[in-house]
């Protein structure tokens, strides 16, 4: 089926009109091949509170953006190959019903759809597609993933040391390696994570040893820096970029 949607001029149309919806400041969807699945609206866990993302499911890619004029316009596009993504269900916690986690390399998060129904449609399309481009190109599951974000909410205090409280002075910040909520001086580390960034990022104290003890030695792409480059106010390398325009 999708071999027979891939050159016709419906999927052509469609695949434009999502493009069109990201406007110039999105990158070119159409490639021979590509099929436009499915799209919709997600709700997505994001650092500060979860917000409503919309979403395209291609054969080989899954873009989402956010929503800014519904069917009409988007912008801050996303595009996630799908051969790096696992999918994993997640259990109903209160009002955040419906959801799975989107794990990649580079990035994971956790999205939540409107009924069972709607999160089994994503979850068993996103699955199929991602087992038929392995197939294709006979490469093997992706092993590594980025760590989901514990979002701020659910820390109001460190959550390594457990002792410093977070305030408008004491930020938040997150661990790139585990995604815990840390504070400042439990996060003065940096240590390059290739899959994540071509820079060091930020991680905490004990995921840093763990890192340390993994490479067998100290190592150059490792950087410790003082507490007061980072605890202030301005924005860092600490922003979702979901988040950074709120």
């Amino acid at each position: 089926m999708v071999d027979r949607l891939a050159n016709s001029e419906a999927n052509s149309k469609r695949i434009a009109l999502v493009e069109s919806c990201f406007g110039a400041a999105g990158q070119p969807l159409a490639i021979p091949g590509r099929v436009l699945i499915g799209e919709g609206v997600l709700t997505k866990l994001c650092r500060k509170k979860p917000k409503a993302r919309q979403f395209f499911l291609f054969n080989d890619i899954l873009v989402y953006g956010n929503i800014v004029i519904q069917k009409k316009k988007y912008n801050k596009q996303h595009i996630i190959p799908l051969e790096n993504v696992t999918i994993e269900t997640v259990p109903d916690e209160g009002e955040l019903r419906n959801g799975w986690l989107i794990k990649t390399p580079t990035k994971s998060f956790a999205v939540y759809a409107a009924t069972a129904t709607e999160k089994s449609e994503w979850m068993n399309h996103i699955g199929k597609c991602v087992r038929e481009l392995l197939q294709k190109s006979g490469k093997a599951p992706t092993g590594e993933h980025a760590a989901v974000w514990v979002p701020d909410s659910e820390a109001t205090v460190c959550m390594r040391c457990h002792k410093v409280k977070f305030t408008p002075v004491s930020r938040r910040h997150h661990c790139r390696k585990c995604g815990f909520v840390v504070c400042g001086p439990c996060s003065e580390k940096k240590f390059l994570l290739p899959s994540q960034s071509s820079k060091p990022v930020r991680v905490c104290e004990h995921c840093y040893l763990l890192l340390m003890s993994d490479s067998l030695g100290p190592r150059s792409d490792s950087i410790t820096l003082s507490g007061s480059s980072f605890n202030n106010n301005t924005l860092s390398d600490d922003e979702d970029e979901d988040d950074s325009s709120d």
